[in-house]
């Protein structure tokens, strides 16, 4: 009945809060063939870029030009493509070869679409034509799992934005993310490398899942998408959301179960999560808005934690080791302490799908966006992979003006995992409106630019009005 309750009243009282704004909702219709380009960027983000640069509108016009200004944005990179791929000790490590050349292939292809310059374009096409002609396998020490996840999303997200490019390989690219990328990931998923379910933190489980995913939608197979989905919603590891993010409190804020680990895995495990979440909204399926917006409690928690906040924490212990092999366990007591300078160019996306798709109040996460902003990417953070894991641009990218559609219906539920859009009243309970007929709804509502709240303290989400509920903690094996 709570549970009901607070979905009826947080459906009122997001309408209310926001005036005449209408609530976005996934840009594709779902059940149908995938929208193309469909991953990170659709069609219409990639429209309002270029637009929004060539109006010399800020911050798009600072987020430009960080991208012009990165080495890896520049036509002319040579591509250095390796038949076997190596990460992890032990082995011949070759790995920073390939996510160079990633990150090159992405930021010419992005700059490309907001520029207009064809030689970025033809860059990114070599770059990445030359890599599905030679790679053939992701190999190493478990770290492999880390790499095929990592640079197998950001693979089929930078051949995505060349899909069309008349010299792009895209059957043979197709074959590299189904042949060599997504069996890895997959394979993680289903046996942990042999590890017993809790032995590995979230962050394993979301380059895994946002490779499947993306290869799911790069290859244009449901099946894989489908099954990327139902492990972030019921996945027995660590990466599915409700053992990433265990208990909810009633503040709004939701404990990220890695926060007790460090900070700088803990950045990466919401960068990660948003980025899954982004890619399934393109495609018509809600994952941001899952178990009444759970995602965005847990990143509400890590930024405030990582602003300098203090957090709650609920102690949990993880069992480790091997399936009938050797056993152990680890303690989680407290949030580790943090270096408020530190970020990734991860808050952008995040911030602004709620605060601007959805009209929520999401006060940590948007000054966390304001103080990284203009956020870069690969190679402004570093020249060690941790400063690659994100493609990053999320001001350039993903800033968006507030939604608005008079004419949209009103509210429903949230997607199935299938994609199907939700019918009738026995869908998990979420503030989505349906959009207007044949409107992309990944496109900015109006041309008003709205500023983020900046404000101290801890905003309830759309006015408080939608009801939390305590989860349990993480316990030995997984369950909750």
């Amino acid at each position: 009945m709570l549970k009901a309750a607070g979905a009826a009243a947080g459906a009122a009282g997001v309408g209310a809060g926001v005036g005449t704004t209408a609530l976005a909702s996934p840009a594709f219709a779902a059940g149908s063939a995938f929208a193309h380009p469909g991953l990170l960027h659709t069609r219409t983000d990639l429209d309002r870029m270029a637009a929004k640069v060539k109006a010399g509108a800020r911050p798009y016009t600072a987020g430009f030009a960080k991208l012009t200004a990165n080495r890896h944005a520049q036509s002319g990179w040579r591509a250095n493509p390796q038949a076997t791929v190596y990460r992890g000790a032990g082995s011949p490590q070759n790995y920073a070869v390939l996510y160079n050349d990633i990150h090159a292939a992405y930021q010419n292809a992005l700059r490309y679409h907001v520029s207009g310059e064809t030689a970025h374009a033809d860059t990114a096409v070599e770059i990445l034509n030359a890599w599905s002609g030679k790679l053939t396998s992701v190999q190493g020490s478990a770290d492999r799992f880390l790499a095929a996840g990592l640079y197998g999303y950001q693979f089929a997200n930078a051949a995505e934005l060349v899909r069309d490019h008349g010299d792009f390989a895209l059957g043979r690219a197709q074959e590299l993310m189904r042949n060599v990328f997504h069996p890895v990931s997959d394979g993680f998923l289903r046996d942990h490398n042999g590890a017993v379910i809790t032995n590995y933190w979230p962050n394993w489980d979301l380059t895994a899942i946002a490779c499947v995913l993306a290869t799911g939608i790069f290859c244009d197979d449901r099946a894989v998408v489908d099954r990327a989905v139902e492990y972030f919603k019921h996945g027995d590891g660590m990466g599915s959301v409700k053992h990433a993010i265990p208990v909810v409190h009633d503040d709004g804020l939701a404990e990220w179960v890695e926060a007790g680990r460090d900070q700088g895995h803990a950045l990466l495990g919401v960068g990660l999560m948003g980025t899954v979440c982004e890619m399934a909204w393109n495609q018509g399926i809600d994952l941001y808005g899952y178990d009444d917006n759970r995602f965005l409690k847990g990143a509400q928690y890590v930024a405030k934690w990582s602003l300098g906040g203090d957090v709650p924490y609920t102690a949990n212990t993880r069992e480790k080791g091997a399936i009938n092999g050797w056993s152990g366990s680890e303690s989680a007591t407290e949030a580790a302490g943090v270096d408020p300078a530190m970020t990734r160019p991860i808050w952008a996306m995040i911030a602004n799908h709620y605060t601007k798709r959805r009209g929520l109040s999401a006060s940590y996460v948007t000054r966390a966006a304001a103080k990284a902003a203009p956020e870069g990417g690969g190679g402004d953070y570093g020249p060690n992979s941790g400063g690659y894991d994100q493609l990053g641009f999320g001001t350039l990218a993903f800033t968006r003006d507030k939604a608005t559609d008079p004419a949209a219906p009103a509210p429903a539920s949230s997607p199935a995992a299938s994609g199907a859009r939700p019918q009738g009243a026995g869908a998990t309970p979420s503030v989505v409106a349906s959009p207007a007929s044949g409107r992309d709804l990944a496109a900015t509502g109006s041309e008003e630019v709205v500023g983020w709240a900046a404000a101290a303290g801890v905003t309830a989400v759309a006015g408080g009005l939608l009801l939390l509920r305590r989860r349990g903690r993480v316990r030995p094996g997984g369950a909750e």
